[in-house]
């Protein structure tokens, strides 16, 4: 059973601001039997007059007073997992509702460490973060826990699914040849479902009743996060703290995450929003928001500059089955193992940069900054194994699909029935893109220099220039012939012959 402690609500006046127990702002203080939070000077006009009727206190519309503050009592519980819930809420209600348990996106940014007591003020919830490790990097998993618990968590739960986000969500992409709009290798579209995936199962696994996510209204990843949650669990609730609270920019976030004594992990000068993972880094923000300024040499990460990469050229061969790569260089890897390899090795020579404006979901447009040299190095690998093993229709046909496939993995609609269709399409006619590919890395360029493979519909005693028993040229008069038939019809009915 909780313990019961009481305390006092130590108060002060400054300006206008509410302080309490401490905090300063973002405060939660009694009234009649329920919570109020006051965050601005105006609420204090608002409700002077009814904390006056408070015994003990007397509130003026300008200036705060309270006095006798050791009369005004509140109960608090803390629960044998040192979890902290403040009482006064009717049924434990929260400000907006009620929710059991939630599972958060959790990153360990200032976004998601305000979430989490936000969500348990407004909906009396215990909140459970949770991380993917899908390649960000072992400097971002550092010192989670304890950021979690300081913001008010109730546990943290980490997976690794890099092998699964390479084997399961990059390589059908890479397979169906999706690139949206002419550029982008789908990076973060292919990583939120894989996420959202594994919240939806943590979700069962803790009991949860609703997961949450710190994605902005105006972005693409509220859609892909909330989409597939509908598809795997439906009666799971969403809330989605950017589309509801009053916070709208950084400095109110900090202010908010300082007056819940929440570590804030950044300061209120950040220089680029960044996305990474096993397959890219993106750039957004900053300098970037005017579409005509130059990148800064100093922003990328993942790759050098292809100006101060090496002078000589560095050959690489990529083996390939059925669609699928498996190995670099001779040596068989597991996918996340090939993929950060093909990072390293593309990434000294500055492989894989894209600089793009393009069209968001939700109606804008939006400039971005990519690094994908692994990923780069895989679709230009797959797409000439493809010229050896495809021919001219089902290319075609594939190429028409694969605009499709972007757009729907960008989209968030992963486990949407079409785009699974289409997988089954994809996986089929890959069947005979099995061989190996040698290309030559050179200053942030990829140039092929060798494809081959055991079901090629290339053959050279066809091909060359020489006579051949297989193809007769003369037999190319007649099929011109009919070929241009619809073309020789219209013209003659344009002259009246």
């Amino acid at each position: 059973m909780a313990q019961l402690h009481a305390f006092s609500i130590a108060a002060a006046a400054s300006s206008g601001n509410l302080f309490f127990n401490g905090y300063k702002g973002g405060g939660l203080f009694p009234l009649h039997n329920k919570l109020y939070y006051s965050r601005r000077s105006s609420y204090c006009q608002e409700l002077g007059a009814k904390m006056s009727e408070i015994h003990g206190c007397a509130v003026a519309p300008t200036v705060v007073s309270i006095t006798e503050a050791h009369n005004m009592q509140v109960v608090r519980a803390i629960l044998s997992s040192e979890k902290e819930v403040v009482h006064g809420i009717e049924e434990g209600r929260g400000l907006r509702g009620k929710l059991n348990k939630v599972v958060l996106a959790y990153s360990g940014g200032l976004d998601t460490s305000v979430i989490v007591p936000w969500l348990r003020e407004n909906y009396g919830c215990e909140v459970v973060c949770f991380t993917a490790d899908v390649g960000q990097g072992m400097r971002e998993l550092e010192g989670l826990e304890e950021k979690a618990k300081a913001s008010g968590a109730c546990q943290l739960v980490v997976k690794d699914l890099k092998e699964e986000f390479v084997k399961d969500f990059i390589f059908p992409c890479l397979r169906a040849g999706a690139i949206y709009e002419r550029k982008y290798l789908l990076g973060t579209s292919m990583a939120r479902p894989v996420i959202a995936k594994a919240m939806v199962d943590v979700a069962r696994e803790v009991g949860a009743d609703a997961v949450s996510h710190g994605c902005t209204g105006k972005g693409n990843d509220q859609v892909r996060f909330e989409l597939t949650f509908f598809a795997l669990d439906p009666s799971l609730k969403v809330v989605a703290p950017w589309r509801e609270w009053e916070i709208t920019g950084r400095e109110d976030a900090i202010e908010y995450a300082k007056s819940h004594n929440v570590p804030v992990p950044v300061t209120k000068k950040s220089i680029y929003s960044r996305d990474r993972n096993l397959w890219h880094l993106s750039h957004e923000g900053d300098i970037l928001e005017d579409p005509d300024n130059e990148p800064k040499k100093d922003m990328f990460m993942m790759s050098v500059d292809p100006e101060d990469a090496p002078n000589r050229p560095e050959y690489v061969e990529i083996e390939i089955v059925s669609g699928i790569p498996i190995s670099v260089n001779g040596k068989d890897l597991s996918p996340a193992s090939l993929l950060s390899e093909l990072n390293e090795i593309g990434g000294r020579h500055g492989i894989g940069r894209i600089d793009m404006v393009e069209n968001r979901l939700v109606g804008m447009k939006s400039r971005g900054v990519y690094e994908t040299p692994g990923g780069t190095i895989l679709f230009t690998a797959a797409r000439e194994l493809e010229s050896l093993t495809l021919d001219r229709e089902t290319m075609q046909v594939k190429d028409s699909l694969a605009l499709k496939y972007a757009e729907l993995v960008y989209a968030g609609r992963w486990f949407d029935p079409l785009r699974e269709s289409m997988d089954a399409f994809m996986e089929q006619i890959a069947r005979t893109t099995t061989g190996s590919v040698t290309l030559k890395l050179y200053k942030g360029s990829v140039v092929v220099t060798g494809r081959k493979s055991p079901y090629s519909l290339y053959r050279q005693d066809i091909s060359s220039f020489e006579s051949g028993q297989i193809y007769d040229q003369a037999d190319a008069a007649g099929f011109i012939r009919l070929y241009g038939l619809p073309m020789r019809v219209r013209a003659m009915l344009e002259r009246g012959m």
